[in-house]
């Protein structure tokens, strides 16, 4: 094997292995190095199996409401260790095609724990394989796509012991089905946990120390969100301090507070979701006095450190903590290393989504924000139960809304809540992202019967040219 090359990129989740690819597309004689498995945390622990998992608790909904269809389904069960062996084979299968890509495009997997030295064009980098030898490897460039793990807070008790205290992977392949559960943080991962839980008949509280779930949600949506999680079963607290928690005899026990007044929570299990914090740790950053910052490692728009030859993009620079921010950050900063001169990021031009039952999703500023920013806005609403294709779905609970500035009519951001939502966003990011007014979307045709329709009609809305409510 080969030990100098253009390119080393250390971690292959969706930022690491899309940023080789792109390199050796570009004609970069390229490695990547894995202390675990292809596909990183998101591919094996994260985006792709929870989504299995969620499948299977949105299946088992739609049983359970088979009469609303017309439809006879007796007896419906469910088999914990079946919907977790489903989600592991699904991780499994994107491992092996990610293994096939790496072959496909000729780049050098380096198995084991990478650490940095100082080099001459870039530091170089020092693998430990897992029978404990190192070997040395030289490139020109250096990419960190080291990504990020669940934040805890042991001053709290917010820290997993994985049997009654999970994170995010304790919750993926529980070691026992939990009779009842405390869930810290209402984020993505928190909320998508705890409706995934819920609907297979755990007793479900969240706890969420700011005053609404999903709290970098637009505020409306937040709201129609808690509504909605409460209709679900879920129990939600907000404006509500984790004081402690320990693990007991036969579950867990929380002390909270929320207005001066505190409350003892129990459960079988809690699941901490407060968070996540970049993997910076014995990668010798400090040695080569790499800029650091929060717990994530400060780059500019092109994903340049300031050490000459190392770069970082993806979980390990901070938020969004995002599988699609990563990517398309990795394919910015090779392309620069390649001299393509590409455009940076525009976070604010970045979807976001939540895969909860009901799904919400977003993209670009809030009417908050947009107003925080001085801006004049027009703010456009759509009721999912307006829709045609929604009420024929059995889903007419939902709500699309858009924010355009006044004086330009430019996109400004876009808010969803209801079914299939993380499939509508793109729409509107790519809207955002060629810069399109209200104008081309309000003379864009848009098919019927379509979820999409609602997007039009919220547009529509702003302008006071809503047709269908």
């Amino acid at each position: 094997m080969s030990t100098s090359f253009d390119v080393i990129v250390i971690g292959s989740g969706p930022g690491g292995y899309v940023t080789a690819i792109r390199a050796a597309q570009l004609g970069l004689k390229t490695a990547i190095v894995e202390r675990d498995r292809l596909g990183g945390i998101c591919l094996n622990w994260g985006c792709i199996p929870t989504k299995a998992l969620l499948r299977s608790a949105e299946v088992y909904r739609n049983a359970q409401h088979a009469k609303d269809f017309g439809l006879t389904i007796e007896n419906v069960k469910f088999d914990p260790e079946a919907v977790v062996k489903r989600s592991r084979g699904v991780a499994g299968r994107m491992e092996k095609g990610v293994q096939f890509l790496m072959k496909k495009n000729k780049i050098t997997v380096i198995e084991g724990e990478a650490r940095l030295e100082k080099g001459s064009a870039a530091p170089k980098v020092i693998v430990k394989a897992k029978d404990g030898k190192d070997a040395t490897y030289d490139a020109k460039h250096v990419i960190l796509a080291t990504g990020a793990r669940a934040r805890e807070i042991p001053a709290a008790g917010l820290k997993a012991d994985g049997k009654r205290i999970w994170t995010y992977r304790d919750a993926m392949t529980p070691p026992s089905w939990p009779d009842s559960l405390l869930v810290f943080g209402s984020g993505a991962i928190g909320i998508e946990f705890a409706s995934f839980y819920a609907t297979f008949g755990v007793k479900t509280t969240v706890v969420e120390l700011l005053d609404r779930v999903l709290p970098v949600e637009d505020e409306e949506i937040s709201a129609f969100a808690k509504k909605r999680y409460e209709k679900e079963g879920l129990k939600i607290l907000t404006s509500t301090e984790a004081k402690s928690l320990k693990a007991t005899a036969n579950g867990v026990e929380a002390v909270v507070s929320s207005n001066g007044k505190e409350e003892t929570l129990t459960a079988s299990h809690a699941i901490v979701a407060v968070g996540i914090t970049g993997n910076i740790e014995n990668l010798g950053l400090e040695a080569l006095s790499v800029k650091t910052e929060k717990g994530h490692i400060v780059t500019d728009g092109y994903g340049k450190t300031n050490i000459a030859g190392l770069y970082a993009i993806g979980d390990v620079t901070g938020a969004p903590w995002l599988a699609h921010k990563a990517s398309h950050e990795g394919i910015i900063c090779i392309e620069a290393i390649a001299g393509q001169k590409p455009h940076p990021m525009i976070k604010e031009r970045i979807p976001g989504c939540t895969y909860s039952h009901p799904q919400v999703a977003s993209v670009g500023l809030t009417e908050a924000k947009a107003k925080e920013q001085g801006r004049d806005v027009k703010v456009g609403r759509f009721p999912f139960v307006g829709n045609g294709k929604a009420i024929a779905l059995g889903e007419d609970q939902g709500m699309v809304k858009v924010v355009f500035d006044a004086k330009t009519g430019e996109l400004l951001g876009a808010h969803m809540i209801g079914a299939e939502v993380t499939e509508l966003i793109q729409g509107y990011a790519i809207a955002m992202q060629t810069e399109t007014t209200e104008h081309e979307l309000m003379e864009t045709v848009f098919p019927h019967p379509t979820l999409s329709e609602m997007m039009h009609e919220a547009v529509l809305d702003a302008y006071g040219r809503v047709l269908h409510v």
